[in-house]
């Protein structure tokens, strides 16, 4: 604990004068009632009374001590990390119609969404971003540090908000787009998806190239366990469930991590899903600018209550059992 004022602490010297007083003031006291010789008193016990008729004033001076404490702005000083720079972060999820299919719970785009968005929820310090893509892409979100805002959005993305397709360079450009006038040292994408580059008319490496040129990382995911899935399909008897081949472009997301210095995942069921989130957290942790800071707290209450009661005691005392008749 320390004193934010203890120049206070010179008040303790006038306790000396009021003590030297109190005594000189009972050395003089007379008494009320004159008698010729008190020796007829010798034998009777003293009462507990008069072994605490100065508890009186030692409680006025603990009072007056506690005062003088708080007086001096106690405090307790707690040493915390404060991030001063975050991270800024865009999501670039797939909502093809393949992310329909149902080898995560409910399908991969609605546990794309649910996981994401408690990625989001831990990333205090960090603005992030939301750009959508199947046949072609566009920004839901643009980079922000209004977490509710961005998780709103999310919660809007469904599949058929635009063409089918996977325009995978496209929807990378987009983010790239929506980072290269960030200021921020660090600048990541995070490109989720289920399929292979088959529409939009920016190559996936062109992509790679422009994010490599603004100093932008890459973590590409590939969403899907391996084989067959389960997956809705029209049909004239309306949706049916259908095994459908997983086919994913891993030589290409690997590609794009490598060469803007990322790195390419897979993702076969949530669970996974969820650790990968966890290890580009723990991967980009250290990007973070901590600064050590001092976090002050007011201590006063410590001395401010008993200082309170005993007043309260003193009170009660001095019109009750110590009570003396003039």
């Amino acid at each position: 604990m320390v004193f934010a004022h203890p120049s206070y602490f010179w008040l303790f010297l006038l306790l000396i004068p009021m003590i030297i007083w109190y005594i000189l003031r009972k050395s003089k006291s007379q008494a009320s009632l004159l008698y010729s010789s008190v020796n007829v008193f010798d034998n009777i016990k003293k009462p507990l009374k008069y072994y605490l008729r100065h508890l009186l004033f030692v409680i006025r001076l603990a009072v007056i001590s506690l005062l003088i404490l708080i007086l001096a702005r106690p405090q307790t000083e707690k040493v915390q990390n404060k991030i001063t720079q975050g991270i800024d972060i865009v999501i670039a999820l797939d909502i093809s119609g393949s992310m329909l299919a149902q080898d995560f719970k409910p399908n991969r785009l609605e546990a794309s969404k649910n996981i994401a968005i408690e990625f989001i929820n831990k990333q205090e310090n960090d603005r992030i971003g939301l750009v959508v893509f199947a046949g072609e892409a566009f920004t839901q979100c643009p980079v922000t540090s209004d977490h509710k805002v961005l998780i709103n959005m999310f919660a809007g993305v469904k599949q058929g908000l635009i063409d089918d397709g996977t325009a995978i360079g496209h929807g990378l450009a987009t983010a790239v787009n929506d980072l290269k006038d960030s200021k921020s040292k660090s600048k990541i994408i995070i490109l989720l998806t289920d399929g292979e580059n088959n529409a939009g008319n920016i190559d996936p490496m062109t992509a790679a190239d422009l994010a490599a040129k603004f100093n932008i990382k890459v973590y590409t995911i590939g969403v899907g366990k391996n084989g067959y899935a389960d997956m809705p399909v029209q049909t004239i008897f309306g949706p049916q469930m259908q095994k459908v081949e997983v086919k994913i472009d891993e030589e290409t997301l690997k590609l794009i991590a490598k060469k803007t210095g990322g790195k390419y995942f897979r993702a076969t069921d949530n669970e996974k899903l969820k650790k990968i989130y966890d290890e580009i957290e723990k991967l980009e942790k250290n990007k973070r600018k901590e600064k050590l800071g001092k976090k002050t707290e007011e201590e006063y209450m410590r001395f401010l209550l008993p200082a309170l009661i005993l007043l309260v005691f003193e009170i009660l005392l001095r019109y009750t059992v110590l009570r003396t008749i003039p």
